[in-house]
This record gives C-alpha cells, sequence and structure tokens, in this order.
C-alpha cells in the first residue's frame, strides 16, 4: 500500500519517460512478480514496467528525449509530401508585410485554410494547421492602428515630452490631472452592439436588423458620452449626453466631475491639468472651448492648463485606453436601450487594477454654431506657453 501511494504522489509530475523508469526501477527493486505486483500498483501497462525494468537493468541514460529517436507517429508533413507548400501557397495571397519580415501573419482562419488543404486531397485538421502556421513564423493578427499619416507635424515628439514632463511634474505635487474626450456616440435602442455574452443557450437577445433611429426616440436617438479621466487616482466621470458635442457640453462635463468627484479628491487644488485631444468638442481651434473654460475657472478659482496632443494622435490619449476601452468591453453584446441603461453600464465598469467610474445623465440642451466673438475670446485671462502655445496654455481665475 505504502508503493501504491508512493506512485500516486510522484507519478502525476513526471513525463513519460521518467514515470516508466520509476516504475521499472520499482519493479527490478521488488523482484520476482514485481512486474506484475507494479503495474496493478501504480496503474501503468505491464509492457510498460517490463520495458522501463529492461531500461534500468541496461543502465539507462540520462536524456531529455521521452521516446527514442524515430519512434512515435510520422510528422504529416513526412506522411502527406507538399503540405507545407501547399498551405504557404494558400496563404501567401492574403499574406500582409514584406518578404523579409521576421514575422509573417495572414487572415485566413485555421477552419478556412483546413477545408481548402482538405480539398485538395490532404488529411488535415484545423488543429494541425495551426501548428504547421506558427512553425512556419505566421500568426494570425488584427490590424494595428498605427499609420498616423504622412503629413506629421514636425514638433510630434516634441510636444510628447512637453506634455509628459507637465503631466510628471503635477502627479510629483499631489495636483490633479485629467484626460478628456468624448466617446462614440452610442444608438439608443434595440440595435446590435458588438460582442457576446453569457445567455441561457438559445436565448439572445433580440435586437433590430438594421441600424436605423428609432423614430420614436426623434432627434435623441444618440447618447453622447463625454469622459473625464483622474491619471493619478485611476477614476472616471462620464457624462451622457443627447443634445450635441459642443464645447460647452465639453466644458459642462468637467465641471460636473469637478462638483462630484473632483473638489473631494483634491480640496486645497489651486491648479488643474487637462489633456485633450487636438480636435472634436475640446480642440485648440475651438474659440467656445477656451471660452467655457474660462468660466469654469472664475467659478472654481482654478488655474487652468491645457495640454493638446499633436494632430492625428488621439489614440495615444490615456482616457482611450484607460477608460473608454474597459467601457466598451463592459457593456459588449447588450443592447443599449435606453440612457439609464447606458448609465448604469458605464457606472458599473471596474478592472482588477483597482478603475472606478461614475456616471449621470445631463439634461441639457447644447446649441451648434453658437459664435464667440473677437472681443470674448479677448477677454479670456489666457497665457499662452513659450512652447507651441497654441497647443498649451493656462487659464486664469480672475
Amino acid at each position: 500500500m505504502a508503493l501504491a501511494g508512493f506512485f500516486g504522489s510522484v507519478l502525476p509530475h513526471l513525463d513519460e519517460r521518467q514515470r516508466r523508469l520509476v516504475v521499472g526501477a520499482a519493479a527490478v527493486m521488488v523482484g520476482r512478480g514485481g512486474k506484475t505486483r507494479v503495474a496493478e500498483l501504480s496503474g501503468v501497462s505491464r509492457p510498460t514496467v517490463a520495458k522501463g525494468a529492461g531500461e534500468v537493468e541496461a543502465g539507462a541514460a540520462v536524456s531529455d528525449r521521452q521516446r527514442a529517436a524515430g519512434a512515435g507517429a510520422k510528422l504529416a508533413i513526412d506522411e502527406q509530401p507538399g503540405l507545407l507548400e501547399a498551405l504557404d501557397e494558400l496563404v501567401e495571397p492574403t499574406t500582409r508585410g514584406t518578404p523579409m519580415s521576421g514575422l509573417r501573419w495572414t487572415l485566413k482562419s485555421t477552419y478556412q485554410l483546413a477545408r481548402e488543404l482538405t480539398g485538395l486531397g490532404f488529411r488535415v485538421s484545423a488543429e494541425l494547421v495551426r501548428r504547421l502556421l506558427h512553425e512556419m513564423d505566421y500568426s494570425l493578427q488584427a490590424p494595428a492602428k498605427q499609420v498616423e499619416g504622412a503629413q506629421q507635424h514636425p514638433d510630434r515628439d516634441g510636444q510628447f515630452r512637453y506634455l509628459n514632463d507637465q503631466v510628471a511634474d503635477r502627479l510629483a505635487a499631489g495636483e490633479p490631472v485629467i484626460s478628456v474626450d468624448t466617446k462614440k456616440k452610442e444608438l439608443i435602442g434595440r440595435y446590435a452592439n458588438g460582442g457576446r455574452e453569457w445567455q441561457p443557450k438559445g436565448q439572445p437577445a433580440r435586437v433590430l436588423v438594421h441600424d436605423f433611429k428609432d423614430r420614436a426616440l426623434g432627434e435623441f436617438a444618440k447618447a453622447i458620452p463625454y469622459g473625464i479621466y483622474d491619471v493619478g487616482n485611476d477614476e472616471g466621470w462620464v457624462s451622457v449626453g443627447d443634445s450635441a458635442d459642443t464645447a460647452e457640453f465639453a466644458v459642462e462635463s468637467i465641471r460636473r466631475w469637478w462638483t462630484r468627484m473632483g473638489r473631494h479628491r483634491f480640496p486645497d487644488a489651486t491648479r488643474l491639468l487637462i489633456t485633450a485631444d487636438a480636435g472634436g468638442s475640446n480642440g485648440y481651434r475651438i474659440r467656445a472651448w477656451e471660452w467655457h473654460l474660462a468660466r469654469f475657472a472664475a467659478e472654481t478659482g482654478l488655474e487652468v492648463t491645457v495640454c493638446h496632443y499633436p494632430p492625428g494622435t488621439s489614440k495615444w490619449n490615456r482616457i482611450e485606453h484607460r477608460l473608454f476601452s474597459f467601457i466598451t468591453m463592459n457593456w459588449r453584446g447588450r443592447p443599449l436601450t435606453s440612457i439609464r441603461v447606458i448609465i448604469d453600464l458605464i457606472a458599473a465598469t471596474t478592472t482588477r487594477t483597482g478603475l472606478s467610474v461614475q456616471a449621470d445623465y445631463d439634461p441639457g440642451w447644447y446649441p451648434t454654431g453658437v459664435k464667440i466673438t473677437d472681443a470674448e475670446l479677448a477677454a479670456v485671462p489666457l497665457t499662452r506657453h513659450d512652447w507651441h502655445g497654441n497647443w498649451n496654455y493656462t487659464i486664469h481665475p480672475s
């Protein structure tokens, strides 16, 4: 019984060759009738025990191999000459990259490739195709958003360094730093939403066939989420409106964040740093953005500094991958049937690293086309920084 306990504790942790040698050594140790007895106690077949005993008695050499050279099933590429070449020819028309690339990749699925190879007379499975593609240095990948256009600004990298320095200095001083942006507008109603979620088998959420606006909702058929991400505390705020994505709506969202969250986190703050995209409702060319920020600064007594990301680099904005990406994952596969559903799903977004999010509905009406006059703009107490003052500026609370 002790030997049976030994086998039960040790054998599951060994590879094939090691198990064979252990049971073989035990059989040699037991002596007469040892092979049968060890086979019964270990659950290993008697022929395997006998083979292991023979290897032990012959003085088995230390080796990393589990089988002897030439043992095991023949490789599929040896049994089926021309298989690798046929697979490479199937993949090559859709191969991306350059011939000199160290890693090639294909858009075809292993199931598609297996079907095509079977049609050519080969005996393959999707799993075999996957292993062969890895051996051929292919991998299945999605497109990567890395091409930012040929007209990159010459000071693009310089602006990144300047912005990062500003953020690092403010965070080190314990001051509030927020990243802001408008998330993609979402249709309200029983429309398909990308992704899947667990549901009782055969009972998927039923949605409309076409993504047409619901006439019953009229012009309020889209939700507009504007987000504020607190960089230092890994916290988010999202105002969900249904009017228009304007500079006034953007600044009101920042005001709501400050009232609900910011001022409680930073009760002694006198300065606020905002990082924002170069375009959209918070773009550096938008007069109303500066004008409404001046009103916010006057109301709160905060000195508001804004640093914009260079044009064409919005994907680097922290709010995109620290907040918006997790919101999208949280509501994947769920139809966004109402503003309340959208708010609840946003507020339920968390991560293992500690992200927390609050959200609320903004019922305000924000008309488009409102003009800020030259006189109104000139009255904004704004100081432009020496480095790209159009991208970096401070609005004073006077």
